[in-house]
């Protein structure tokens, strides 16, 4: 168990009627995974709980909200239709910048507001905050909440809370899995969860365009470093040939550190909006969300991220800059 004191959640809870529950831009399942477990929590003791992002998640993950519950601002609700609530809790980050549209909402409201992850970087959102870098995913969190609770989950959050848990832990393989991950896993199981059909969800059911761009990016995989760093990028005009979106290169990155040799690699991703997604990858005993701050970024040691607003040729510059750097520091 994580030294959080549930205590004072469950009196901000028991306080209050009415919760906004949002997370960082393009989601991943931790992040619409702790959501859902969260608001089931909420109304679980008669609460409101609204969940609303600043952008949709990807295709692969739409099988955790079928029900349409969690809204995307300015397309499923406007600005100006956000309802007024009580509490604003934000799951899975601490940083402004990954909130995208939904800071300003945030900012704009006096409402108290809590944070619920288990990043290391972190903004000063002005929150209660219940955070332990040690638990291997903010679902792992929810699940201890819970149990502190006294809340269980039916067959369907269940699935969405091992969702939320498996795919930040690589499937129970990275070094964050804990025997309280495992158990955690373990009680989402008991209690409805089929890790065979959320695998099949979110590995099984990819498009043609997602592994037309994962051949065409892994094809120019390159290292540096003398093969301690691995590295891949796409450009727009990789999407565009391809057909595929941004969000089609999740996990590619790791594939850079399945190379023999490699201690760590990146992936540059050019969006629409002319800025470049980038995600950082290592082994230990290296710390790439130390790298990732300096760029305005955050993240994990061995798992972090940071968008660049610039040219892709000078991200990866600035990139293979900050890892020869690290790598040669060893630090």
């Amino acid at each position: 168990m994580s030294s959080v004191q549930w205590s004072t959640l469950q009196s901000i809870i028991e306080c209050h009627q009415s919760f906004l529950i949002t997370t960082h831009v393009r989601p991943d399942g931790d992040a619409l995974g702790s959501q859902r477990g969260l608001a089931a929590i909420l109304k679980s003791s008669g609460k409101q709980a609204t969940m609303l992002n600043a952008t949709a998640p990807p295709t692969n993950l739409n099988f955790m909200n079928t029900d349409g519950a969690v809204w995307k601002l300015g397309e499923d609700i406007g600005r100006d239709e956000v309802p007024a609530v009580d509490v604003h809790v934000v799951v899975d980050t601490s940083s402004w910048q990954q909130l995208g549209s939904m800071a300003q909402i945030i900012q704009q409201s006096d409402c108290p507001r809590v944070v619920i992850d288990h990043h290391v970087s972190s903004d000063e959102l002005g929150a209660t905050e219940f955070r332990d870098v040690g638990s291997a995913a903010t679902g792992e969190l929810i699940c201890e909440a819970a149990e502190f609770l006294g809340v269980t989950f039916d067959s369907e959050h269940a699935s969405w809370l091992y969702a939320a848990i498996a795919t930040d832990t690589g499937w129970f393989r990275f070094p964050s899995t804990t025997s309280q991950t495992m158990r955690a896993g373990a009680a989402l199981i008991e209690q409805g969860a089929r890790p065979d059909l959320i695998y099949s969800f979110i590995h099984e059911q990819r498009s043609l365009a997602k592994l037309h761009l994962s051949g065409r990016t892994l094809s120019r995989m390159q290292a540096d470093c003398d093969g301690r760093l691995v590295w891949i990028s796409a450009d727009r005009r990789d999407l565009q040939d391809t057909h595929a979106v941004p969000a089609d290169v999740e996990g590619l990155v790791n594939q850079c550190l399945t190379v023999a040799g490699s201690e760590a690699a990146f992936i540059a991703v050019e969006l629409p909006t002319s800025q470049v997604k980038c995600s950082l990858r290592c082994r230990p005993p290296y710390d790439v969300s130390a790298l990732a701050e300096r760029l305005g970024g955050g993240g994990h040691r061995l798992a972090a991220g940071v968008t660049l607003s610039c040219d892709i040729e000078v991200a990866i510059g600035r990139l293979r800059h900050e890892f020869r750097s690290m790598l040669e520091n060893n630090q």
